[in-house]
């Protein structure tokens, strides 16, 4: 009996062990050969387009050409905006691909009499014209119905609160850029189908990279525009558009800095042991983000050889801020903040600080430097407070 209790204890202990091993985050700082990485060389030339390479071709898929802008249109400037305070442009970008064309909008709001500055780039989830009540600013495209009101998102746009702190915004309606549907039929996926293609190559361009892909279109008009410091634009977005948001932060170095506000699964939080949002249930629900490769971790989310931490990780050196809510456990913070803290050990590699111990931090007390991060009293939002921790720090690391 008591050899059997024995072997019994030994076998279990065995079995902890290989589950333990299988559920392991992967390292960031240990290439696919075993290489210990321990240099900014070995991270820049060997182990980030590693990265890069492998999360692309099992995520979020590739974009398959390139298009560049065929065209631009300032369809409105007025330089006494918001009662004298701001310029307002309202400029055109097209893109042109297989006779087909594709243009979208971007809405921008500018301080004036400044130089130099950062300016926050991202998507809005209704059309330009719910970010603000100004009824100048053209009511966008309704793909589903009727157009949502002017300003209904004002709450999450504090236009007047950015000017006023001396930076600039810019926002463009994400569905002009891709479909948030189940439809590859419309919006950038045309423009860059081979003959008879209908829809995406299985390692191809799922939304979230098409998303992100229009951000860095939008980042080549605004480096041309001489009334905003190009090398100052930081990419933000909120939700499923922190997903795109990060993405395109992390492929675009040009980005000066990258914002995720409850971004959750494909987003900023660690996917190993996560709570609420899984990849099982994105791709049941929403399969159009992420591309076919992806969806062979459905119910085996513990066969994934990266995580999240890796993609916050080739925003560096490049500012990164993640935040959280309180009330979001669908995004669950606790992985998101995970996952900014093992993003940190990139950011060592160039000497710079940012979330140092694994501690989770009360409500409402950002913490970190070059990598911040804070969890705020409420529901899955962006908020004023968001705000006022990304301007701040904005304003204090993007140089």
């Amino acid at each position: 009996m008591k050899k059997i209790f024995i072997f019994n204890a030994f076998f279990m202990l065995l079995l902890v062990k290989s589950f333990s091993q299988v559920h392991q985050i992967p390292d960031i700082l240990k290439s696919s050969s075993g290489e210990q990485i321990i240099s900014v060389k070995q991270w820049e030339q060997s182990r980030r387009p590693e990265l890069q390479a492998l999360i692309e071709h099992e995520m979020y898929g590739k974009v398959p050409g390139n298009l560049k802008i065929s065209s631009v249109k300032i369809l409105d400037e007025d330089q006494n905006a918001m009662n004298g305070k701001a310029i307002r442009k309202q400029v055109q970008l097209t893109f042109k691909g297989n006779q087909k064309e594709l243009s979208f909008e971007m809405l921008m709001y500018l301080p004036k009499g400044k130089k130099s500055y950062p300016t926050f780039l991202g998507y809005n989830f209704s059309g330009n014209h719910t970010i603000d009540a100004d009824t100048n600013i053209h009511i966008a495209k309704e793909w589903n119905g009727k157009a949502k009101e002017r300003g209904v998102e004002s709450a999450n746009w504090p236009v007047e609160s950015i000017i006023a702190s001396g930076c600039g915004v810019a926002t463009i309606y994400y569905w002009d850029i891709a479909p948030d549907r189940n439809d590859f039929s419309i919006g950038i996926y045309p423009l860059l189908y081979t003959l008879g293609q209908v829809q995406p190559a299985s390692d191809e361009w799922g939304s979230l990279a098409a998303w992100a892909w229009g951000l860095s279109r939008a980042l080549d008009y605004l480096k041309s525009d001489k009334q905003v410091d190009g090398k100052k634009v930081v990419v933000i977005g909120h939700s499923r558009l922190g997903k795109a948001a990060l993405w395109a932060g992390a492929n675009d170095q040009r980005f000066a800095g990258v914002i995720s506000s409850c971004s959750g699964c494909c987003g900023a939080s660690i996917s190993y042991g996560k709570e609420g949002e899984t990849i099982t249930k994105v791709n049941a629900r929403f399969p159009r983000w992420t591309c076919g490769n992806f969806k062979k971790y459905t119910d085996h989310e513990d066969q994934l050889p990266f995580d999240q931490h890796m993609v916050l990780a080739m925003v560096a050196p490049r500012p990164l801020y993640v935040a959280s809510a309180s009330e979001d456990a669908w995004a669950d913070p606790k992985n998101e903040f995970k996952s900014a803290f093992l993003a940190t050990e990139v950011y060592k590699l160039y000497g710079l600080k940012g979330i140092d111990k694994n501690i989770f931090p009360a409500l409402n007390s950002p913490l970190g430097s070059t990598v911040s991060y804070h969890i705020r009293e409420g529901k899955h939002d962006i908020l004023a407070y968001d705000w006022n921790q990304y301007i701040a720090f904005a304003k204090n690391y993007v140089k």
